[in-house]
């Protein structure tokens, strides 16, 4: 497969801080918010933006990470036995935004189980989806809130993400065949 950058490093740490900037716009009384990060470079993503929330406003705004793999609708499909990582929210979900985050939204499966998994901890006033890449081709009605890049993908094309906490490098690359 061929490769192609869609962001550098320096990309990447913009469209981040842009999420950033529009969930505090539209979450202007932040108190009720609290940040989801779907394993695994969710995680990462959410850990980076909650960071920078808590610098610009000067307070803790709560964080949690989802592990979906016992939620995911394919999961009857594969043979061997998942492995299973951990779920940890630590606050309340009820009456809270919560703010999923995720690295590419592409048919949203992913994002329909992690809604279900937030759904068992409690009732949250609504909830939110933050994306570095949103990749088109959905299978479900799911959109996202805030996206750092929208790029229209075809199905046998990939999107990588690399994320220095797992990968060592910032980076994010379409991988396509020849002829795509």
């Amino acid at each position: 497969m061929k490769e192609k950058t869609l962001l550098s490093s320096k990309d990447l740490e913009r469209k981040t801080t842009r999420i950033v900037h529009e969930i505090l716009e539209d979450n202007n009384d932040n108190n009720d918010i609290a940040i989801v990060g779907i394993k695994t470079r969710g995680e990462y993503l959410g850990r980076r933006i909650v960071e920078e929330i808590n610098t610009i406003e000067k307070k803790e705004i709560p964080f949690g990470t989802l592990d979906i793999t016992l939620y995911r609708d394919d999961l009857r499909n594969n043979l061997a036995l998942p492995e299973l990582k951990e779920t940890n929210i630590p606050f309340n979900v009820e009456n809270k935004t919560i703010i999923l985050v995720d690295d590419v939204l592409f048919t949203g499966r992913t994002i329909r189980a992690a809604i279900d998994a937030v759904m068992d901890f409690g009732r949250p006033a609504n909830i939110k989806l933050a994306v570095l890449v949103d990749r088109g081709l959905r299978e479900l009605p799911i959109q996202a809130d805030y996206i750092g890049l929208s790029i229209e993908t075809v199905s046998s094309q990939k999107i990588k993400v690399f994320l220095k906490e797992k990968d060592k490098k910032d980076k994010v690359v379409l991988l396509y065949n020849n002829g795509i």
